[in-house]
């Protein structure tokens, strides 16, 4: 009976959405008190059955309950208990379900956290999330349903894609979701302030932790996505423009704008329009990315949909969601103050210039994404649109971001002057030219690399000698967390320009076709095809190999790759094996075997690629210490 409870609790909470949606609106329109109370436990009730029907459906897999299709096409009696319940959301259905359960609770946190709120502001965020709970609950439960049950039983299921039996997906998706749903919080606040006409540095500051949560869970699950496929799809890249790589990307580049132009309405009162609209495209874009997985209109390792039916209702619920948001910004927006005035060198032009940049290149990637779908759907053929054309195109227009993100600090509020602002930055400058020289003298480096490094170093050192002058001018105590937040989040884009040029500039690799002892060579190392033996795995077996790393002066390194073949689906994976060090890692992943015994190899060494992931961290750790700022994390009282 565990899926039929599923299911009635899904129903019980699409009940609960609705009234959430249409109670909590009306009474905030009608300025009904009673109404507007009912808001936030209307939105617990429903957090509390959507977590029973996902926990249903947890219980499902655990229990490899096969009378239910989507237990039985996405499990199996061998499968690790662990991968079990990531299976959870390793489908459609579930993945719609992980999607309801990360909204719900975002909705749960917003009723606990938002007392200081005035009535109608919180009864109107809670009804707009209430009537997107709306919209998925019900696609779910009429279009893909988990608890659909299956006659007769079969004796097992069909297994979890091998591609997801991994760790990185058990925390990959949920994390990814967070960030994607988050954006709901800041969406529903902008609505909000259209509807009311009120958006004030009060707004902003009630906003900016939400978003900053929402982008830091993001930035961690596109992390995770991309360290995923890194060690697991065999290639040894990291980041390929897959499109559903760039459905969570664009997300994220309209965030970063969103936050800054957070930063401004709170400190400054003005940006308003632009703080709503990028809001609006935040969540719009989060949405068009689930469109674009759960439709079925890509082919990726990342898309498990392909019912076109599925495709028509959330195309449907985008075009209302996006559609009637843009048109009640069109008519509200003029109606919001323009706040204060500011000169043409000044942090708030600076910072407006950061975020045309950054939609700027939202659209070219959103225009690299959808053309080839495009051109198919219009019947002109088909095109591929890959890596080539977001480099030419991505990379130049970062450029200005890269140095305005240095710069802007040091920068003044409302108006500065030239002068002043050389005195403070050129101590930075003349230490990033340095920098960067040193290391092209030093390693004789291409143009694009030595670029990279001086962005680089700017990046880092800007960032480093502006707190040092905060320190200089104010005590430590009296410098609030979110300026070290954006301190730290400054150095970790340094640390990531400077990881990314390294291991695009500076990497080797090499293929080759090799039997059991022979030797292959790649950036001064020996990697030499020791043994290889045979392996049973818990629904899998394997070809491990033994790889013994060499280089004069240096310890012998041992790596174990894998080729493995999955029992249930007889589908083969790429297990590479990594030795990760400060500086660089050593790569090494095997293909198919020749009928002469020679296996196909694949050897990298990889500079600096360890820095790229610590980079994300700390981007993310800035986040976290600027949403941990003591004026968000005030008492809050009815």
């Amino acid at each position: 009976m565990i899926p039929e409870l599923g299911n009635l609790s899904l129903i019980l909470a699409l009940i609960l959405s609705v009234l959430q949606g249409g109670l909590s609106l009306y009474g905030a329109q009608r300025g009904e008190v009673a109404w507007m109370s009912l808001a936030r436990p209307l939105a617990c009730g429903q957090c509390l059955f959507v977590a029973l029907s996902f926990g249903a459906l947890v219980c499902s897999f655990v229990a490899n309950d096969f009378s239910v299709l989507y237990v039985a096409s996405h499990a199996n009696s061998l499968l690790p208990w662990p991968f079990r319940v990531a299976a959870t959301w390793g489908g459609h259905e579930g993945s719609l379900l992980l999607w309801q359960l990360m909204l719900s609770s975002w909705a749960l946190a917003v009723a606990w956290r938002s007392a200081a709120w005035p009535a109608p502001t919180r009864a109107r965020v809670l009804g707009v999330l209430g009537l997107i709970g709306v919209g998925f609950l019900s696609f779910t439960l009429f279009t893909s349903n988990p608890f659909e049950r299956l006659l007769p039983v079969p004796p097992d299921g069909q297994d979890l894609n091998p591609l997801l039996q991994d760790p990185g997906m058990i925390f990959h998706p949920p994390l990814l979701y967070m960030g994607y749903v988050g954006f709901s919080v800041a969406f529903a606040m902008a609505v909000t302030a259209l509807l009311s006409g009120e958006l004030d540095a009060d707004w902003a500051k009630w906003g900016r932790p939400w978003t900053l949560a929402a982008w830091v869970c993001l930035t961690l699950g596109i992390l995770l996505g991309s360290f995923w496929a890194y060690y697991e799809l065999g290639w040894g890249g990291w980041w390929f423009w897959d499109a559903v790589e760039n459905a969570s990307f664009m997300p994220w580049l309209v965030g970063t704008a969103l936050l800054h132009s957070l930063a401004v309405t709170e400190k400054r009162g003005t940006f308003r329009s632009w703080t709503v609209l990028l809001a609006i495209l935040a969540f719009s874009l989060s949405l068009l990315g689930t469109f674009l997985v759960r439709s079925g209109v890509l082919s990726s390792v990342h898309a498990f949909a392909s019912d076109p039916k599925r495709g028509v209702y959330i195309l449907v619920f985008l075009l209302i969601v996006i559609g009637g948001s843009l048109g009640l910004y069109a008519w509200r927006a003029p109606r919001l103050a323009p706040g204060a005035r500011y000169g043409l060198l000044s942090r708030e032009s600076l910072l407006l210039l950061n975020n045309v940049f950054l939609l700027v290149t939202t659209g070219t990637v959103l225009l690299g994404t959808l053309y080839p779908l495009a051109v198919e759907v219009l019947g002109l053929g088909r095109i591929s649109v890959g890596p080539p054309y977001f480099e030419s195109v991505f990379l130049p227009l970062m450029v200005p971001v890269l140095m305005l993100l240095g710069l802007g600090p040091f920068v003044a509020w409302k108006r500065a002057r030239v002068a002043p602002l050389w005195r403070r930055v050129e101590g930075a400058f003349w230490v990033a030219l340095a920098c960067a020289a040193g290391v092209v003298l030093a390693r004789k480096t291409s143009p694009g690399v030595a670029a990279g490094l001086w962005l680089a170093a700017w990046i880092i050192s800007a960032s480093i000698w502006h707190a040092w002058q905060r320190l200089h001018a104010q005590s430590p105590r009296a410098i609030p967390l979110s300026f070290w937040g954006m301190v730290v989040a400054h150095v970790g884009v340094g640390v990531f320009v400077l990881g990314v040029t390294m291991v695009k500039g500076l990497d080797h690799g090499q293929d080759g076709s090799l039997a059991v002892g022979e030797s292959v060579s790649a950036g001064g190392y020996t990697f030499r095809f020791a043994d290889l033996q045979k392996q049973q795995g818990p629904n899998y077996v394997a070809a491990r190999a033994r790889f013994e790393v060499t280089q004069v002066g240096h310890p012998r390194i041992t790596l174990f790759p894998e080729k493995r073949l999955y029992l249930v689906q007889r589908m083969p994976m790429t297990e590479a094996a990594i030795d990760r060090g400060v500086f660089r890692d050593l790569y090494v992943s095997i293909g198919e075997a020749s009928p002469d015994g020679r296996w196909g190899v694949r050897v990298q060494v990889k500079p600096f690629m360890g820095w790229v992931w610590v980079a994300c961290l700390l981007i993310a750790l800035g986040g976290v210490l600027a949403a941990a700022d003591r004026r968000y994390r005030r008492e809050r009282h009815e």
